[in-house]
């Protein structure tokens, strides 16, 4: 079995084609945490999840870049979106949490490229610390891990995370989404307990502007120890290695295992198993 960590079948992305995704997905024995990124992608991603008796998951946030309205263009990742602004609400992601097919609080995190002009940047950014640590408190509460979105502010959310398990929350911790840092900073999320996901940037051919950040990532996964990464699509965006071009979908996951299995000379199979465990563990599924 193969598990995509992280999805998006809740976005209009596939809007015209959802059943056929999930069912070929399913029919090749691969699972999806399903990912909500606001209220409407996180209720969506709930009631999708509640269709299937086993294999479709959910996990429901209001992703950083959400709180603002701001159009999001970024080719080189086939990253391209509206983002609607939202204030965060306590309480209803409390009650949509609780569903029976919610295995994560996310993806939630601290991401300021995308602060609109016409918003004080620093009254964003302490408004992003805010809602984040009310995502924390969340899945604290209800005892869940959580999925964090960090768009390079290492140096900002390593510390929050560190309070609060220094404080004895979390206990289930969480995972470093679309990991794209550098191993020290890994081994400072490894240290607090928690994992790193990867995606399909890791299948990317290195362009001439951005071979030092390439090798960056494949450095942590050389070095990351088997049972510390989940692995994830992050589908529609990032579509792995040999599908450039094309809609990501979570079938295209056994792409990301590949490389991994390439850069840390393993079998395929080791890729699967280890990586199907320990998912499976960090969500209880």
């Amino acid at each position: 079995m193969l598990i995509d960590t992280h999805a998006h079948l809740n976005f209009s992305a596939y809007k015209d084609d959802l059943d056929e995704v999930i069912d070929r997905t399913l029919e090749n024995n691969t699972w999806v945490i399903n990912v909500g990124s606001q209220s409407t992608t996180s209720e969506r991603a709930v009631g999708i999840a509640n269709k299937y008796e086993e294999g479709i998951y959910a996990a429901v946030g209001l992703h950083p870049t959400h709180l603002f309205s701001v159009h999001i263009d970024e080719s080189e990742v086939d990253v391209k979106f509206k983002s609607r602004a939202e204030d965060w609400d306590y309480e209803f992601y409390k009650k949509l949490a609780q569903d029976k097919k919610v295995v994560a609080i996310g993806e939630m995190g601290l991401d300021y490229n995308f602060i609109p002009d016409n918003v004080d940047r620093k009254t964003a950014e302490k408004k992003q610390q805010e809602v984040f640590r009310k995502g924390l408190d969340l899945a604290d509460e209800l005892d869940l891990p959580i999925i964090i979105h960090n768009r390079d502010v290492h140096d900002e959310i390593i510390p929050i995370l560190n309070e609060y398990v220094k404080n004895g929350k979390l206990k289930r911790r969480g995972v470093i989404h679309c990991y794209t840092g550098g191993w020290q900073d890994a081994e400072r999320y490894m240290d607090l307990g928690f994992l790193i996901g990867f995606t399909g940037i890791i299948t990317f051919s290195p362009r001439k502007n951005n071979e030092a950040q390439q090798e960056k990532i494949l450095e942590v996964a050389r070095n990351i120890p088997m049972d510390k990464f989940m692995i994830e699509t992050d589908c529609p965006y990032l579509t792995p290695e040999p599908n450039r071009g094309k809609r990501n979908e979570p079938l295209f996951v056994r792409y990301v295992m590949e490389k991994i299995a390439e850069i840390k000379k393993v079998t395929f199979d080791e890729i699967i198993n280890v990586s199907t465990k320990t998912a499976r563990d960090f969500f209880k599924i």
